[in-house]
């Protein structure tokens, strides 16, 4: 079943810097729940058939000017109407002055009225990715998430298998930590999946038979990172000799998390490999097929076993050099 997630309108009212004109309840007990945000042209033009009033709206200067262009009767109809829906909050951009109609009409139906300074596209900007993120669906993971040469890595596998140890040893080599043993995944987009700690155990990482270490505070600050976009997910197991693993690196696997498919690659754990180098070249490989190019795939087309695939072109060339 999905969840429904909210967020207190004190903090978009925090994170947009916005100014309190109005305010009947305390905005910490307004809770925002719709991440879409609404610029009421057409429900000031008399049309509501489709109007939401579970999102913030939005009142510009085009917005503004149209209002005060129409009959004082329907102006006061209209502005009620819209009010009448109890959005979470109505907003003035461009620190424009407040109509006094619409602050009566916010004072008689008890909804926040706020004001801004900053430009209507860019209050817009500012809530849609606030919003977005904050209201995204999310799904909790056991697993380590580490930055590694910019790349989001998502380490997961058994308990004891070794994610916090080859974490911690990707700390000292320079890389980021963002989350150890739960790691709060959410989807922002349509293509983006975002990771976090909770707050609660953010920057502690247990080591088993040392205990809870704080990364922060014994590698400083550039060793942490409080959000990172997932890139690829890393699954680490104990060696299985009977197993075939894949050593060309042709066969692409993928995760599903939240309805977005992640690539995946599966690290055999045994004793005397070198699992934090072995992560950073595979953060890097990543990297470089985004941009167009697969190693595996040019050495069978060297060897003459891949004839059937075109040949790199355009920026891929650029390859061809090393």
């Amino acid at each position: 079943m999905t969840r429904n997630f909210s967020v207190p309108l004190a903090k978009v009212i925090k994170e947009a810097m916005l100014e309190i004109i109005h305010a009947p309840q305390d905005p910490e007990t307004v809770m925002v729940t719709s991440s879409e945000v609404n610029r009421p042209g057409l429900a000031l033009a008399g049309y509501f058939d489709y109007f939401s009033g579970d999102r913030i709206q939005i009142i510009g200067k085009s917005e503004s000017g149209f209002i005060e262009d129409l009959p004082e009767d329907v102006r006061n109809a209209r502005l009620e109407e819209l009010v009448s829906h109890k959005p979470p909050a109505v907003i003035l951009t461009r620190s424009l002055p407040v109509p006094p109609e619409l602050l009566a009409l916010c004072e008689k139906h008890q909804v926040t009225l706020l004001r801004s300074a900053d430009s209507t596209s860019g209050l817009l900007a500012v809530l849609i990715a606030f919003l977005n993120v904050e209201l995204a669906p999310r799904i909790t993971r056991h697993g380590v998430l580490i930055e590694v040469y910019g790349e989001g890595i998502l380490l997961v596998g058994d308990s004891g298998v070794g994610k916090s140890e080859t974490a911690i040893e990707l700390v000292k080599r320079g890389h980021r930590l963002i989350a150890d043993d739960a790691v709060e995944i959410r989807r922002v987009s349509a293509k983006t999946l975002v990771g976090s700690a909770p707050d609660n155990i953010r920057h502690f990482i247990e080591l088993r038979g040392i205990g809870i270490v704080n990364a922060r505070r014994i590698f400083g600050m550039g060793a942490v990172k409080v959000t990172e976009k997932i890139d690829l997910v890393i699954q680490m197991e104990p060696w299985d000799n009977e197993k075939v693993y894949d050593r060309m690196g042709l066969e692409s696997e993928t995760m599903d998390l939240l309805g977005i498919k992640l690539p995946q690659l599966t690290i055999p754990v045994k004793p005397g490999r070198n699992l934090a180098i072995i992560i950073e070249v595979a953060a890097m490989n990543n990297r470089q097929k985004k941009m167009g190019y697969n190693a595996a795939q040019e050495l069978m087309r060297n060897l003459g076993m891949l004839d059937d695939l075109p040949t790199p072109t355009g920026a891929d060339n650029e390859w061809q050099r090393f």
